[in-house]
């Protein structure tokens, strides 16, 4: 169903998190701020279920047709916008003529009760959403387009009518209780804790981490990296987001609001999982006085109970319509063809279907269909064909490498397909149109172009068993603040202290939050630079200052590690070394194939508005534009 923008924002905070997972519970600290615009960037998220303007309203403007009826030009082949739109259905159509549907919808209940929303209500609507985040209007537009790819007629038209339109529907006006205001105001000005966190499944497991971690808190960050389920958290040695009081699980808030700095809570289970916490700081409350923030704090009490109200306004409209999905029927697609839908007896056609995918999915759909045509006319070019054995081939070859295997180690390609269409959403044809075809393509192209030396061998062996040293390092963002942390270290050459400049200096989250400490560097690892400064320092010593990127590393050796102990020549050793180098060389070699065939191709992408034409052919075009660099009669 529609949403409001509040609603929006909260699942913009939430986007990734399981309803089930206890982070959730933990994160939900942010949701109850989420109509107040702490933090712009995160509200961005409008929903995409998109909701057109009754007929009783003046509308926003439906998205204009492409200005060609070429999309896409591919050295010489066109790419038409039938076939274009006929692509983006076969990808996104269910879901966008879900949004149609409930488009038309509240369409028909705000014309039969008579509710007129003007463009003046839409655009005050911008100007009063935008106040909330302290943005003028042309500030928040442009951050939704930058951030959220939404362009500001489709907010307008798919976003901000069908919230004052639900917001009109339900026609009730709330208030702010004096208990609500309290809370509310405590949930944003009150204190907060700091925590980290560990979320297993095992409740058996869970009372084994916490005797660990109560014997000793300093190992938490660790452990959480090394055993905790919620990948998110235990990435940054289980950092989550300060918990608010009135916000997630009470037990949780209970719990954090209870321990001491430094302490481990005891095992909390939340639906089926089991979390611990360990409290890093206690927050103090803002000192914000209630009278400066009641009219912000009462308007976001007022439409979070206008968008429950909203809600069950959708459900009755939803119940009491007649809705026929023709798309998805192949009987009715014969009985009505040209139709997707009809609701309450008025047709959505294919056309409208195929012309809102287009506007709201185009571009990189196109992207998709103008690199399956580089290749097909690469693979014409170079004679080629890929087969269905192809096809298969690369299937079966994904699935080992993701261990979908059945018990002789060969590939379950029946798991591996039914699991990958349901990860993705996708058809079995849109699967190995758009994920295998080109991958099985790109290899046809690159057959015997990828050999592995004997060379590559030796520094897979050396990269994959070899001494690698273990460091600690400080990551800063520019040479200047480099120099300054890099002249402490040297003024107090502990390594105590090096921790301690880590931990307040580096801008790299989980070695910051590690006191400096990263994995163990190894050769032939992919940044010769670093590997280079950390082999060369001795156990105790400071690098200087090594520019990786735009980034600028102190290392601190702690020593090395010790060589694993396995042949060389060992058969099983090299079979393994060999896949894999020939796995990453095979890949690298792919993207250089695509990326040769595109820069000497032709692309005209009406769509994006871009063109490319190869070097010589430019070249060709300068000279055709510019008189002073024509041959002259003499020298033709």
């Amino acid at each position: 169903m529609a949403r409001t923008e509040a609603e929006a924002a909260s699942r913009g905070r939430l986007s990734g998190w399981k309803l089930a997972t206890i982070s959730v519970v933990v994160v939900a600290a942010c949701v109850a701020i989420k109509t107040l615009g702490t933090a712009p960037a995160a509200v961005a998220q409008p929903p995409r279920q998109a909701v057109r303007p009754a007929s009783a309203s003046p509308p926003v403007k439906p998205p204009a047709d492409p200005p060609h009826d070429v999309m896409a030009i591919v050295n010489g082949k066109d790419i038409s916008r039938q076939q274009l739109a006929q692509a983006c259905i076969e990808r996104f159509g269910e879901d966008v003529l879900e949004s149609l549907v409930n488009k038309r919808l509240i369409e028909h209940r705000c014309r039969n009760r008579g509710i007129t929303i003007t463009q003046a209500d839409i655009e005050a609507e911008v100007d009063r959403i935008a106040h909330r985040f302290k943005l003028d209007r042309e500030q928040w537009l442009g951050l939704l387009e930058k951030e959220r790819g939404i362009k500001p007629e489709e907010y307008k038209r798919d976003i901000v009518w069908p919230t004052i339109a639900l917001r009109r529907l339900a026609g009730e006006e709330t208030s702010a209780t004096p208990e609500e205001l309290r809370r509310a105001y405590e949930t944003r000005f009150g204190p907060k804790v700091q925590v980290r966190l560990i979320v297993v499944s095992d409740g058996g497991r869970a009372a084994e981490l916490h005797r660990q971690l109560a014997a000793n808190p300093d190992n938490f960050a660790r452990v959480a990296m090394q055993e905790s389920e919620d990948v998110n958290s235990a990435s940054i040695g289980g950092l989550i987001q300060p918990i608010r009081l009135h916000v997630g699980d009470p037990l949780l808030e209970q719990a954090a609001f209870s321990l001491e700095a430094g302490r481990v809570s005891s095992v909390i289970q939340v639906d089926n999982q089991f979390a611990i916490l360990k409290c890093e700081n206690h927050l103090p409350a803002r000192p914000t006085p209630l009278q400066e923030v009641r009219k912000e704090l009462e308007e976001q009490i007022k439409e979070e109970k206008l968008r429950d109200v909203a809600g069950s306004v959708f459900e009755e409209v939803q119940k009491t319509a007649t809705i026929q999905n023709v798309y998805n029927d192949p009987t009715l697609r014969q009985q009505m063809p040209g139709v997707a839908a009809t609701v309450n007896g008025e047709p959505i056609t294919m056309a409208e279907l195929g012309k809102e995918c287009l506007a709201r999915h185009g571009k990189p759909v196109l992207e998709g269909e103008v690199s399956r045509t580089l290749l097909q006319q690469e693979l014409k070019r170079e004679g080629v064909n890929v087969s269905q054995a192809d096809l298969e081939a690369e299937m079966a070859h994904a699935a080992v490498l993701a261990g979908v295997t059945n018990a002789q180690g060969q590939a379950d390609l029946k798991t591996w397909v039914e699991t990958t269409l349901q990860q993705q959403n996708v058809s079995y044809e849109v699967y190995l149109r758009d994920s295998v075809w080109p991958s099985a393509a790109l290899k046809r192209l690159t057959r015997g172009k990828v050999e592995v030396t004997a060379e590559d061998l030796a520094k897979g062996f050396e990269a994959n068993y070899g001494p690698r040293v273990r460091c600690r390092a400080i990551v800063l963002p520019s040479m200047r603040r480099a120099q300054e942390v890099w002249a402490k270290a040297r003024e107090n050459n502990s390594l105590d202290y090096f921790c301690e400049l880590a931990a307040e200096y580096s801008i790299e989250p989980t070695s910051k939050t590690l006191r400096g400490e990263v994995p163990p560097i190894r050769k032939h690892g992919g940044q010769p630079q670093m590997e280079q400064a950390a082999f060369a320092l001795a156990d105790g010593q400071m690098s200087g200052i090594v520019q990786v990127g735009d980034k600028f590393v102190i290392l601190r050796s702690e020593g090395r590690t010790t060589p694993v102990s396995v042949d060389a020549n060992d058969p099983q050793v090299r079979q393994i070394l060999q896949q894999d180098i020939f796995e990453k060389k095979l890949r690298i070699a792919m993207a250089e194939t695509f990326e040769q065939v595109s820069k000497r191709s032709r692309i005209d992408n009406y769509l994006a508005g871009t063109s490319q034409a190869p070097p010589a052919k430019k070249a060709a075009a300068k000279r055709r534009r510019d008189p002073a660099v024509r041959p002259t009669a003499a020298a033709r």
